[in-house]
């Protein structure tokens, strides 16, 4: 079996390091196509390095743009790819530009599709990302959810019988690189300068649109966290340093000490010492559940709603419309002490979805694109025409 996978940003990189082992302990081939989407060095190289991922194959170097640039030039670039690969399957990961792009590229070249952490809903349709990830789930043949709900939210929109619970896979590497922090087997996080690591602080990461395009939203975010009374590693995304700059806003104020993205086990190993996470991204909620650390998010709804059990995560649409000594209780609460149960599997979907992907294949035959030598020729003067059921794509 031949199995492409598509990948261009941080969080999918993070994705990749499990399946990439996983693959590397089979006989089936693994190749790995990085669009580009991420190009900043702290968002994508440093985990090719630091969670011992082979180099790709194919680097499409798309870089940055509005979406729909970023999306058309992925589209565009992937057709040669696939044309010279030929995959028995387009492994596709998660919700960016680089997955949606990736899964059109290969439906419209007659090509199988597999979804890695499909179902998942936000239900707020003026994120990017949900657009993304509805439009693959929708044209992909094998969905691979996360959980329970996300497999819900499959049967809901007519897609159960395309679905598997695969587990998440950010369980896999998140839980091996907590037992290599605490094995010592990993240096001391670089934070922000002026945040003692033998002292309580927060960790904090922004970068999403809805809290950093608006230069109102955004002072009065950051004017929330500069008067928390604890020290805040702000871990400064690219997208969030632009958009500072652009609006004339100081990153660096009050209790907030700004910082450059750290490697992903410099990132656990932050979690795991700091008192709580801050955050608007979707990993970072779920890697503060796996580390048991409270988290506080800044945004009005939730993936990964079974962080929400217990009080684990804490949803704040709008931390400034709160009292300050209302947010401040929210985000310097302790961890709970409810248990966390393991509602993202315990740690082996990355062993699971080769096996997945292998049960699909030897199961229907694989669509050949017109010129294919495997297709099937055309029938010859005389011949009978022999009809085996085929899987219909859109039949549920």
């Amino acid at each position: 079996m031949k199995v492409l996978s598509v990948v261009g940003a941080r969080p999918q990189l993070v994705k990749l390091a499990p399946i990439a082992a996983a693959f590397a302990g089979t006989s089936h081939q693994h190749v790995i196509v990085h669009t580009g989407q991420h190009y900043d060095a702290d968002l994508s190289d440093v985990f090719f390095d630091g969670l011992g991922i082979p180099a790709p194959d194919v680097h499409l170097g798309v870089g940055s743009g509005s979406h729909g640039v970023q999306t058309g030039a992925v589209l565009a670039a992937m057709d040669k790819v696939l044309e010279d690969e030929r995959p028995d399957w387009v492994l596709v990961y998660g919700d960016t530009n680089s997955t949606v792009a990736g899964a059109l590229s290969a439906v419209k070249m007659h090509l199988p599709v597999a979804h890695l952490e499909a179902g998942l809903r936000s239900f707020n349709r003026r994120m990017p990302e949900e657009h993304n990830r509805v439009l693959t789930d929708h044209c992909a043949d094998l969905l691979l959810a996360p959980t329970e709900e996300a497999m819900r939210h499959l049967a809901n929109e007519g897609l159960a019988e395309r679905s598997r619970l695969a587990g998440d896979v950010m369980v896999d590497i998140c839980l091996r690189i907590r037992d290599a922090v605490a094995a010592g087997e990993h240096p001391a996080p670089a934070l922000p300068e002026g945040i003692d690591p033998a002292e309580p602080f927060l960790l904090a990461t922004l970068h999403r649109p809805d809290n950093t395009d608006d230069p109102e939203r955004l002072s009065a975010i950051l004017a929330a966290l500069a008067a928390l009374p604890v020290p805040v590693a702000l871990l400064a995304h690219p997208r969030l340093v632009a958009r500072a700059e652009e609006h004339g806003i100081k990153l660096d104020q009050g209790s907030v000490h700004v910082g450059r993205p750290l490697p992903y086990a410099g990132l656990v190993a932050a979690v795991m010492a700091s008192a709580g996470v801050v955050t608007d991204s979707g990993g970072l909620q779920k890697e503060a559940f796996l580390l048991g650390r409270a988290c506080t998010t800044v945004r009005p709804e939730t993936e990964w709603v079974e962080t929400l059990e217990g009080g684990w995560n804490v949803l704040v649409p709008d931390p400034h419309e709160l009292p300050s000594e209302e947010f401040a209780a929210l985000a310097t609460r302790p961890a709970p002490g409810t248990e966390r149960g393991t509602p993202y599997g315990e740690g082996a979907a990355a062993v699971l979805t080769p096996a997945l992907l292998e049960q699909e294949t030897r199961g229907s035959p694989r669509p050949c694109a017109p010129g294919d030598p495997r297709a099937p020729r055309p029938l010859r003067s005389g011949e009978e025409l022999s009809v085996s059921p085929v899987r219909d794509r859109d039949s549920g």
